[in-house]
């Protein structure tokens, strides 16, 4: 699956493995084994693989512009390690911009994450002008504004602390049970504090 590394040994590269909707994955790694890449293949922002992943049995390279516009908005919430906020906007703002494209969350329930996020005071403030850390909570808000068979989270606690952990991973399972949901999440070290039913090593 990873072009050109035949020697790795991984739970993952080179390997048939199945995600299915309701059940929790962790994919942990060391730094440079390609988990940030795994994710890129399944989201469909990269190519350069061999062998298949597929969706409901389809090979992803067939699916239409239409299609993954569809998957995206519809099927798998994506956070990406590096969050892709933008830095000119609010907290809010970036938040309603998915939110605007999806309708899924009410003004109120957006507002309710902020506060369980404990960042309710930073809904006005730029991206580009909060910690890390809070940006990385605005990222998580963004990724929950839409329904989704997976949600997608690449190192999704690399800059919390360990409550702050806790609350996300509380939100994230809540979320995930809603909706009949699957979780991937990757970690190089500080996990995502959830129960998990399958752990696979990169």
């Amino acid at each position: 699956m990873f072009a050109g590394h035949a020697g790795i040994h991984s739970d993952v590269w080179h390997q048939n493995i199945t995600f299915e909707k309701g059940k929790r994955y962790l994919v942990s790694a060391e730094s440079g084994t390609g988990k940030s890449s795994m994710c890129s293949y399944i989201y469909g922002y990269r190519q350069d693989y061999s062998g298949a992943i597929a969706f409901d049995g389809q090979d992803i390279r067939s699916l239409s512009v239409a299609q993954w516009c569809d998957v995206r908005q519809h099927h798998i919430a994506y956070l990406p390690q590096d969050m892709r906020l933008f830095g000119e906007l609010t907290a809010l703002e970036n938040v309603e911009l998915k939110n605007r494209l999806t309708g899924f969350k009410s003004n109120e329930e957006i507002k309710r994450l902020f506060e369980i996020m404990g960042i309710a005071d930073k809904q006005d403030s730029l991206v580009s002008k909060l910690s890390i850390g809070q940006q990385q909570r605005v990222a998580i808000i963004r990724t929950l504004c839409q329904p989704c068979d997976f949600i997608m989270l690449d190192e999704p606690v690399s800059h919390l602390d360990e409550e702050n952990n806790r609350i996300v991973a509380e939100l994230i399972t809540s979320e995930a049970a809603k909706q009949g949901a699957g979780v991937i999440a990757t970690s190089v070290g500080n996990h995502l504090q959830m129960d998990v039913d399958v752990i696979y090593s990169l």
